[in-house]
């Protein structure tokens, strides 16, 4: 595993491609099961902290302020791998996660709403 340094980590947030509003969308996702937990969104500075920190962090649209997942639950989500995607402008996050992902006490953000879709056959 290679530890990131401050130019790598500049670099990197360099190729991010942030939104108008300079937020980038964050996928978390389950280390070992690959599980989708939940959806979050980073600026150029929580970005720069997940990558440096091996915890996650968040830019808070509602609240307008960094918010770094556990410290207030307890429910934290360790870093074990990060990736941009092909265009640079979505995060893929895959994380240790402890206890539930959503604020609501689900286990996962996608378990809260579920949908029955028509289902596309090949």
């Amino acid at each position: 595993m290679t530890v990131l340094n401050d130019e790598t980590v500049a670099e990197v947030v360099g190729r991010a491609a942030f939104d108008a509003r300079g937020l980038l969308p964050a996928i978390i996702q389950q280390y070992d099961t690959h599980e989708v937990l939940m959806l979050g969104y980073m600026d150029a500075e929580a970005l720069r902290r997940t990558l440096t920190t091996g915890r996650v962090t968040f830019w808070s649209r509602s609240r307008q302020e960094y918010w770094r997942k556990g410290d207030t639950s307890g429910n934290v989500q360790y870093v074990r791998a990060a990736a941009l995607d092909c265009d640079g402008d979505t995060l893929l996050v895959q994380v240790e996660q402890i206890g539930p992902a959503c604020h609501t006490g689900a286990h996962a953000c996608f378990d809260v709403d579920p949908l029955e879709p028509v289902l596309g056959t090949a």
